[in-house]
């Protein structure tokens, strides 16, 4: 199974069910190729099937996965959500790098640094992590995990 980015907790992310068929663990764990891990207020069966949504960008920012695994927190759960396919995840991956730089876009405004405006954080922000999200870290994860 793939990497799993962590969706920053102050940003919101809604998980509501799917009508289709769960998939078996064996299957999710050959067919997935990564995904996202966030907090959810419930837990989750391994396999059910989801649409995870980014309210923060959009209707848009829906993209439909698996329950790959959940995990029992003080408050809530934190669950990972497995895509199946290149397109979803590219658009999950994209997603959450937007969602990440609106997470530093607020830090930095909480430790009362001086005000730089988004453009400038972002950039920033890319400057500093962008690599963790390219097709090439993906592409070593895939591969890494087709070896386990």
């Amino acid at each position: 199974m793939g990497r799993f980015l962590p969706h920053p907790d102050d940003v919101p992310v809604e998980i509501t069910p799917r009508k289709q068929p769960s998939l078996s663990r064996q299957k999710l764990h050959s067919i997935s190729l990564g995904g996202v891990s966030c907090n959810s207020d419930r837990g989750w069966r391994r396999g059910a099937a989801v649409d995870m949504c980014m309210p923060t960008l959009g209707e848009n920012a829906r993209y439909p996965g698996y329950i790959a695994w959940c995990k029992k927190q003080p408050e809530g759960y934190r669950v990972g959500v497995a895509f199946t396919d290149d397109q979803t995840l590219f658009g999950a991956r994209m997603g959450e790098q937007v969602c990440q730089i609106e997470h530093y876009c607020r830090l930095q405004h909480q430790q009362a640094l001086p005000q730089a405006n988004i453009e400038t954080l972002a950039l920033e922000w890319v400057n500093r992590h962008a690599v963790e999200f390219s097709q090439a870290t993906l592409d070593r994860a895939l591969a890494h995990t087709a070896q386990d």
